[in-house]
């Protein structure tokens, strides 16, 4: 009996230690230049590697993320990855590598290695006094560091300005708009913050997006404008529905419906300046 006994804990032991090392890494903090990343899921360690949610890290070093079934695929700039859940196989620009721990699925979120991420997409990764930070390289526009991009929009009542000091992030956002950008127009006759319906052709700013030196001041501006469409579709045809304002340069080009999508699918951790909408 005492042998059977002895043989079955045996059996139990082989099977523990034989499982993946998995712990909660709850006191581990996540900064990505500099900015502390929430996450509805928290890191954990799982063969003495450091796995985060995808998606919420992924789109913080500015990627994009689309999911088909189990397999996802990140883009950014011209690097394309693509993953699946159920393997620790991983295919960067075609070439299929092994990850050092196979995804996992944790409260309805990926979980990846940290390092793998970063690297993957330029950046630098350390562990200090439990908490990891990446750094990535910053956006240089016409020789000059951007430090920070800033988002101003505006309601009936007041607006928000915010702002986001993330390098990767700051870096795929200036691309997005500048690769979405249309033909050269002309600036329309009528153009402001303000909804005003009384001049056929007129349009309303949604957004400005201004990219910021290390001293604050401007070193690149977009505003993006659309139609004000108090007018019959007769009255508005030929007029685009959508266009961007290059203000550094003060040029107009079309822009797209499709291309303000592709910006608001751009996730990041932005820091409310101001509010003053009542």
């Amino acid at each position: 009996m005492k042998r059977i006994f002895s043989v079955i804990i045996l059996l139990f032991l082989l099977v523990i230690t034989s499982l993946p090392t998995y712990a909660a890494a709850s006191n581990i903090q996540i900064k990505i230049d500099g900015v502390i990343i929430p996450s509805e899921v928290e890191p954990a360690i799982r063969n003495s590697r450091i796995m985060v949610p995808l998606r919420v890290i992924s789109e913080n070093l500015g990627a994009n993320v689309d999911w088909l079934d189990s397999e996802v695929t990140l883009t950014k700039n011209n690097m394309q990855v693509i993953l699946n859940t159920q393997s620790n196989n991983v295919m960067k620009n075609g070439i299929t590598s092994l990850l050092d721990v196979k995804p996992y699925i944790n409260k309805n979120r990926t979980m990846v290695p940290l390092r793998f991420l970063s690297e993957t997409f330029g950046c630098k990764v350390n562990y200090i006094n439990s908490t990891v930070t990446v750094e990535c390289e910053g956006l240089v526009i016409n020789g000059v560091k951007v430090k920070t991009l800033q988002l101003e929009y505006r309601m009936t009542m007041g607006g928000v300005v915010q702002q986001s000091s993330g390098n990767a992030y700051n870096e795929t956002f200036y691309n997005t708009l500048v690769d979405n950008l249309g033909s050269k127009v002309e600036a329309p006759v009528n153009y402001s913050w303000m909804y005003t319906s009384d001049t056929l052709g007129s349009y309303y700013k949604g957004y400005q997006y201004d990219f910021l030196n290390l001293e604050g001041n401007s070193l690149k501006r977009f505003d993006i404008y659309s139609l004000i469409k108090d007018f019959s579709e007769e009255d508005l045809e030929g007029y685009p529905e959508v266009l961007i304002h290059d203000v550094t340069e003060n040029q107009w080009y079309l822009f797209s419906d499709t291309a303000i999508q592709t910006i608001h699918q751009l996730k990041g951790v932005f820091k409310i300046i101001s509010n003053t909408i009542v």
